[in-house]
């Protein structure tokens, strides 16, 4: 990656601004998919900087900078369930979907099905398929990101893609269901 120079021209807070810009919104993306909420994925992006941010004189390896914010991101992501203040749930209708007029509002549809699916699913579960197929990770760098072993990733990722379309087939239902009653 080259962004970590130490005693170069360039400040290590330059390097982290700059890694910061090249990344940001990539990692904001993937907590997105991970939470499906903005806000939070907001916060869980600070949280994951805030440490990146800690720790950078300390790090030594430039190909891990993407790993360790990463898990950062998802161990922030897997514990915000245990805060208090985060039990409140959304008061968006989970099956509220666009009318299918254009190519756009199709899209657009069909992105608002897959993230409502995405979000039934357990947290883990979601973590594993989101890591694996948005992030394009290896079942090795899953586990590694977090703690467990390569055959707890093959099981929850092939559990996680069967509860998925599971789900994708009642959300499908229930938006045609939502659409004809509107």
């Amino acid at each position: 990656m080259g962004l970590l120079r130490r005693g170069g021209r360039r400040s290590w807070e330059e390097d982290f601004a700059a890694y910061y810009a090249a990344r940001g919104d990539m990692l904001r993306r993937t907590a997105y998919l991970l939470c499906g909420d903005w806000h939070l994925a907001e916060d869980l992006t600070q949280t994951a900087f805030t440490n990146l941010y800690r720790a950078w004189n300390r790090l030594d390896r430039h190909d891990a900078l993407d790993q360790y914010t990463r898990r950062v991101l998802v161990r922030a992501f897997l514990d915000e369930r245990r805060r208090p203040w985060r039990r409140e749930v959304a008061t968006e209708p989970e099956n509220a979907v666009l009318g299918a007029g254009s190519v756009e509002d199709r899209g657009a549809e069909e992105r608002l099905i897959l993230r409502t699916a995405l979000l039934r699913l357990s947290r883990q579960r979601r973590a594993v398929l989101v890591l694996r197929f948005w992030a394009d990770l290896s079942v090795e760098e899953v586990a590694d990101l977090l703690g467990c072993p390569i055959g707890t990733v093959k099981s929850q990722t092939a559990r996680g893609l069967a509860d998925l379309r599971a789900v994708l087939a009642r959300v499908h239902l229930e938006s045609a269901t939502w659409k004809e009653s509107s």
